[in-house]
């Protein structure tokens, strides 16, 4: 412990004697001892210092009251004044004006040499330093301890929160990881924020409330937290892929009922209870960060799957149906991708038990998200959901027959006969109303309604040929790549 003017002046050794008045505390630590014979030593000074000088330069009044202000401004906790050299006693004018300003002032008699005091002040300060070494060297090893005996981050962040007597906070894209005190919500005012290094700018974000203590452990614990949170960010990744693996296969309707079962069971999805699914599609750089992002503390428990081919790129989190109200998780899902900076819709599933009624939630989700609101929950049963997630109807081929024509002129001759069929569709067959969305002319849209007849051998202005081409391109829309 750094030692103080109080301490000097108990030493016997040092035979210091107090001239200061009785109300100038002497408790304040010193940081060094800076010997000096200048008249103004102000510019060599940097707070914290126990000023020696023998007054060589201090012969008159005006001096030694010029000299105790420049020590004052500059924040030293007071003058040892020797005697026996230029001067036999502390000058009087020296002691009224520290008095006055509240400096203190110790007689350092003729016997004493300077560097006793030096060394005594620099040997508490080392001793000091060491301590603090030895006391950061343990919490370090406390903090490591804790994060690599399966302890984690939260048995790293109660240890750290103990260190600095306040409360933590670790917050990523915005929402909260993990918490000493769950549910807080750390305001710039209140709370000192850290920035961890995950990779990504300003993603992550280590929260302590003030005040609290720190000796240098925060800076450590920072490292392990970054190392940490980049290897959940990897974990979470390589997770989400297996469960994609299995949920396509699920999707596409490939296994036996028994095998989907076992397989969503390795991913922990219960199949004999209840599911629905929620689904985001977000396409480029965007998918990278859903496919990594930590989910909403709502759902935690849901198991979370990424989907990816040349179509879409999805996320799909699984959720029993027991868990809560599945719009409030939607809306909990839309606000953190928000805050990541993903603006794509979340398409929300029915709850269905079993993997076939797995794969109506994903096909239900799906088609909701099309919608385009921000969270979209499923309206009705939907027949093409239905037909889609059913193993004995072949919808794609049959899609793929009706409407792969079309899709085969457009490519060669981009003659725009799929988006001119999707909104004759769309707009309850009004050739009118196509022309005009379109702007096109209305002899060219009935063109255009001939050539996709021709080409399909549908009809689109025949209700059973229209129903056929709806659902076609309802199929194409959502159908998982194979």
């Amino acid at each position: 412990m750094a030692l103080s003017l109080a301490d000097l002046l108990s030493v016997p050794a040092l035979s210091l004697k107090n001239l200061g008045s009785v109300r100038t505390p002497l408790i304040a630590p010193i940081d060094w001892v800076a010997v000096t014979e200048l008249e103004n030593p102000q510019a060599f000074l940097s707070g914290g210092e126990l000023v020696l000088t023998t007054g060589a330069r201090q012969g008159t009044a005006d001096a030694q009251r010029s000299f105790v202000r420049q020590i004052r401004r500059a924040g030293a906790v007071g003058i040892g004044f020797g005697i026996g050299f230029e001067h036999e006693t502390v000058p009087v004018a020296l002691i009224a004006e520290a008095n006055r300003w509240g400096v203190p002032v110790v007689e350092v008699p003729y016997s004493t040499p300077f560097i006793a005091i030096g060394k005594l002040v620099a040997d508490a300060r080392s001793a000091d330093h060491y301590s603090k070494l030895e006391r950061l060297l343990r919490e370090h090893q406390v903090l490591a301890r804790a994060l690599l005996t399966g302890g984690g981050l939260p048995a790293l962040l109660r240890k750290l929160a103990a260190m600095v007597a306040s409360e933590l906070v670790i917050s990523q894209y915005g929402g909260e990881v993990f918490s000493t005190a769950p549910g807080t919500t750390p305001e710039e005012d209140n709370w000192h924020a850290v920035a961890l290094s995950t990779g990504k700018r300003d993603a992550s974000t280590l929260w302590l409330k003030r005040p609290f203590h720190d000796d240098g452990i925060v800076d450590y614990a920072r490292g392990l937290i970054s190392i940490e949170l980049n290897n959940l960010i990897q974990r979470r990744h390589t997770a989400r892929q297996i469960a994609g693996q299995v949920l396509s296969d699920v999707i596409r309707g490939t296994l036996e009922s028994a095998d989907a079962a076992a397989r969503l069971e390795n991913v922990q999805v219960n199949p004999a209870a209840k599911n629905f699914v929620l689904l985001v599609d977000a396409g480029g750089e965007k998918f990278a960060t859903l496919s990594t992002m930590t989910l909403p503390c709502e759902l935690e428990s849901a198991v979370a799957a990424v989907v990816r081919s040349d179509e879409s790129n999805e996320l799909l989190v699984i959720v029993p149906a027991s868990h809560r109200d599945p719009a409030v998780l939607g809306r909990a899902l839309s606000h953190q991708m928000h805050d990541v900076g993903i603006n794509a819709p979340v398409g929300i599933g029915g709850a269905y038990s079993q993997a076939n009624g797995l794969r109506w939630s994903y096909f239900e989700a799906r088609e909701a998200a099309t919608r385009g609101l921000a969270v979209n929950v499923p309206e009705r049963l939907s027949l093409t959901s239905l037909l889609l997630a059913s193993e004995d109807v072949p919808m794609a081929d049959m899609a793929a027959e009706a409407i792969g024509p079309l899709a085969a002129f457009d490519a060669t001759h981009s003659a725009e006969l799929m988006d001119t069929l999707d909104t004759y569709l769309r707009l309850n067959g009004s050739v009118a109303a196509v022309a005009e969305a379109l702007t096109l002319h209305r002899n060219t849209v009935r063109y255009r309604l001939t050539q996709i007849a021709e080409l399909t051998g549908y009809d689109p202005a025949v209700t059973p040929d229209r129903v056929q081409l709806w659902l076609a391109l309802a199929v194409r829309r959502l159908t998982p790549p194979a």
